[in-house]
């Protein structure tokens, strides 16, 4: 499939000439001419073709179709990986071609070349269902995972010397569950080594899965932790940014926060008795429940609360266990310190429901922002203020033309992360990139009392399908996932099409 589509900007109108404005058709309108439906199919068609707009600067369309899932290295942000309903996975480098120099006239180049689809570095297979994960580990990129609803874990490496992510080799599989819902990647430190190439998985059974990715081992993928305290389908997951503990949501409406390595219990955290969780709420807590259950997740960039969103627009925020500077147990003020610290970790800070539709996304802002967005099936986008008791600062409706909002993300902070630094230009925490089943990209400026226009959108690209009802009534089309690096001048999708674009923000 070709991303290459006719593009109209609207400023051509087709007028009658002078010679016709007096010619009279003559016709028996009681009998309806055989021809008047493909006439309406015909003008609709053309109708389409005219006004579709094509804003991407490159695009890749191996996959044979959806593409579900996009993620890219985390040294190397150029290199992305997709997977798609194909059972397959692909890797390959966004950049685009540079823009060839055309000719001026119409006679000298009448029929310009279709842009050619950016090239696969290698293709991963071995699935026998739909790859709806892919994730690459930290700190160094220098493996590459797939996920899929055949329950397969498989593990790629990169073979290259200095891991610059053009040569893979597959290394190994694990298969512990039906179907995997997500993978989370857990946050690389300087000198944090249990870390290093670790990845959360959640299943459709409930469970959560901690795995380590290792070449050198004698088994490559190596179980860490296993958790089995949701009773229904586990629908996300995330790590705080320490990389200590994981957080986890279900269908039950359960949230458990895991101290996966064992370093809030040598802070003096006690968690609850055979789960190794230091938070535990469940639907059984009336003032948690959300009848529907819960689907997102996101954790503030400091690690000291963790919302949870999903059925109705319900978003629950919660206080975690803070781990800098705590100390274990003991007496006067080290004692009272650590009472101090840990008398939020499981605590119920607010409740929103701004939104009437299941919250898809959370994204908290970073620092200096407190803000916090959440994406909603509703088609809107609400932005929540963390320093105001989560005030509702903005509540953009119509964020999607009526479509489910399926991806929020502020950009994100470069500090403490692998990689090269970031340039001047990539303090922008006040950036927030959306995407929906319109089939649209659209970035907006979060912030309070700006110049910026309407409700902040400062930008949008179109290049996708929108969401179309198919024969058996349900839906397709739109976008299901994006990238966009630390500074946000390249963003990557992942499209209900069968194909990823690449968009430029210059």
């Amino acid at each position: 499939m070709s991303a290459q589509h006719p593009h109209n900007d609207g400023d051509e109108d087709i007028y009658l000439g002078a010679d016709e404005g007096e010619e009279i058709i003559n016709r028996d309108e009681d009998h309806p001419m055989d021809s008047d439906g493909e006439d309406e199919d015909q003008a609709m068609t053309y109708e389409e073709q005219i006004t579709f707009q094509n804003d991407s600067s490159a695009h890749f369309d191996s996959h044979s179709d959806s593409v579900f899932c996009v993620a890219q290295h985390p040294v190397h942000n150029n290199i992305v990986i997709t997977g798609a309903g194909d059972d397959t996975a692909y890797i390959f480098d966004s950049t685009p071609s540079p823009r060839p120099v055309l000719p001026q006239s119409y006679e000298s180049n009448p029929q310009p070349r279709e842009r050619e689809s950016l090239v696969p570095l290698a293709k991963f297979d071995g699935h026998t269902d739909t790859v709806n994960v892919v994730a690459f580990t930290e700190p160094a990129g220098e493996y590459a995972l797939t996920a899929g609803l055949d329950g397969k874990l498989r593990a790629w490496r990169d073979s290259t010397p200095q891991k610059t992510g053009f040569a893979w080799e597959f290394l190994a599989e694990a298969q512990e569950v039906e179907e995997i819902n997500w993978v989370s990647v857990c946050p690389y430190q300087q000198g944090s080594e249990e870390k290093r190439n670790v990845v959360a998985l959640g299943a459709n059974d409930g469970s959560t899965w901690v795995f380590r990715i290792d070449a050198a081992d004698a088994q490559p993928i190596s179980i860490i932790q296993t958790f089995f305290q949701h009773t229904a389908s586990c629908t996300a997951g995330a790590w705080t940014p320490d990389g200590n503990l994981l957080a986890t949501v279900s269908e039950d409406g359960s949230l458990y926060v895991y101290d996966v390595f064992g370093a809030a219990a040598a802070a003096g955290f006690t968690g609850s008795p055979g789960t190794n969780a230091v938070v535990v709420l469940t639907a059984e807590d009336q003032r948690f429940a959300v009848e529907g259950g819960l689907y997102s997740i996101a954790i503030s960039p400091g690690g000291g609360i963790v919302a949870v969103g999903g059925a109705e627009g319900h978003i629950k925020i919660v206080g975690l266990p803070r781990l800098a500077g705590a100390v274990p147990t003991g007496k006067g003020k080290a004692a009272s310190t650590q009472s101090a610290t840990t008398s939020a970790a499981g605590t119920i800070l607010a409740d929103l429901q701004a939104q009437s539709d299941g919250i898809e996304t959370l994204s908290f802002s970073q620092p200096p922002l407190t803000l916090l967005a959440a994406g909603s099936v509703d088609g809107s986008i609400a932005l929540f203020d963390a320093a105001h008791r989560f005030a509702v600062r903005r509540h953009i409706r119509d964020a999607h033309d009526g479509n489910a909002v399926v991806k929020v993300e502020f950009l994100q902070s470069r500090a403490s992360r692998p990689g090269p630094p970031a340039s001047a230009s990539a303090g922008r925490p006040y950036l927030l990139t959306s995407v929906g089943l319109d089939g649209v990209v659209r970035r907006w400026d979060a912030r309070g009392g700006t110049a910026a226009a309407g409700n902040g959108l400062l930008k949008e690209w179109r290049g996708h399908m929108g969401a179309t009802e198919n024969e058996e009534g349900e839906q397709a089309g739109g976008i299901m996932g994006f990238v966009q690096g630390f500074e946000g001048k390249r963003i990557v999708t992942a499209g209900d099409d069968g194909i990823s674009l690449v968009f430029e923000d210059e």
